[in-house]
């Protein structure tokens, strides 16, 4: 298990001012399981990473993978990049153009402290190089490869040590969208297949959401929400991850009192009372934002039955093959709605919307 605590690592940028990059960062990998930092850019994502994998000294705080520790502030220890045993991919891959294959998978045992024979290099080679699908090209020259199987190639690089913790630093995004696509389920067979601790670092949603087990969304050197990806999207805690993880609707209202169902709340907008959810405690008079995924505004041309459900106008709409994107006008407010292409209601004609209570998240307004 991998154990980031009370992490603050702070450096001075070329104006001398300190950049505060990493603030009270903390977190936990299970053993075999991969977890992704993810947030905009100068989030201070990569720094923790970096701090993980001891590129830089952090200022204060405590890291240990198992029982080893590798940085304590209050120990006064600091391990060696080169002796924390960690494997690490780069946004840039930095394949060795003048090797082969096998050369640059093996370079990592060729240089490392610890002695191998010809035969036992090639084996674990070999091992890895099948787990990433590059064996049947282990004589090619590096600079034949094509950008996914470069990426593979660095993959199997990191994973010829056997490291005991695996940090992927944005690894994906020099690739094209549909190479990207592929390589997200081939980073998943491996993780899976290997079962190596694993942290990712993107900006990209769609990737983190793919691929792991947990995500931390960092904003500002702070971390913003720890969970599954399920309930990083369905259930976010504040506006900045609501906001930054997909596409959501955003409505201002006020708490009038409890709903129907435990954790449920009836909130005052501008176009009427609406049902939601919190896993705040709310009260009365409470402003509050909700936060609507788009494939969660429901549209009907007749009136469905229950709560939540008011006539509106379609305002826009754009068909993009598998669905439909609606823009729909429900009183001074415009609603961005998605779905299936059978809907077919003109624009400029009424509609009807229906947001469900379980999809409507309020959340306490900044």
């Amino acid at each position: 298990m991998l154990k980031v605590a009370g992490l603050f690592t702070e450096y001075p940028n070329e104006r001398g001012q300190i950049v505060r990059a990493a603030q009270d960062v903390s977190f936990e990998v299970p053993e075999g399981k991969l977890f992704t930092l993810l947030g905009p850019s100068g989030c201070g994502k990569t720094t923790t990473l970096r701090s993980i994998a001891g590129l830089e000294r952090p200022r204060a705080g405590e890291i240990s993978v198992g029982d080893r520790v590798v940085y304590s502030s209050a120990r006064n220890v600091f391990v060696a990049p080169n002796r924390r045993g960690f494997g690490m991919v780069f946004q840039s891959y930095a394949i060795w153009p003048h090797m082969n294959v096998f050369q640059n998978a093996a370079f990592p045992l060729e240089v490392g402290d610890r002695r191998y024979s010809a035969q036992e290099i090639r084996d674990k080679v070999l091992r890895v190089l099948r787990a990433v699908q590059l064996d049947e090209l282990a004589d090619r020259e590096a600079t034949k490869l094509s950008g996914g199987q470069q990426q593979r190639l660095a993959l199997a690089r990191a994973l010829v040590m056997e490291p005991q913790l695996l940090l992927l630093d944005e690894p994906l995004s020099n690739l094209d969208a549909k190479l990207r696509e592929r390589m997200r389920f081939e980073l998943k067979r491996l993780q899976r297949e290997l079962r190596i601790t694993t942290v990712y670092v993107t900006h990209d949603q769609s990737e983190a959401l793919a691929l792991s087990h947990s995500i931390a969304v960092m904003n500002e050197g702070h971390i913003q929400q720890i969970g599954t990806p399920r309930e990083i999207y369905e259930r976010p805690r504040s506006q900045f991850v609501a906001d930054f993880v997909g596409t959501t609707n955003f409505l201002d209202g006020t708490v009038m009192g409890r709903g129907a169902e435990p954790g449920h709340f009836r909130v005052r907008t501008e176009f009427g009372e609406v049902e939601v959810r919190s896993d705040d405690d709310l009260r009365g008079n409470d402003s509050v934002v909700l936060s609507v995924r788009p494939e969660d505004v429901e549209l009907a041309e007749a009136r469905p039955q229950g709560d939540n459900v008011w006539e509106a106008r379609v305002d826009q709409k754009v068909f993009l093959g598998e669905f439909l994107d609606f823009q729909v006008r429900l009183g001074g407010r415009i609603l961005l709605a998605r779905s299936h292409p059978s809907l077919r209601t003109p624009i400029g004609d009424a509609i009807y919307v229906k947001l469900h209570p379980e999809k409507c998240v309020a959340l306490k307004a900044a």
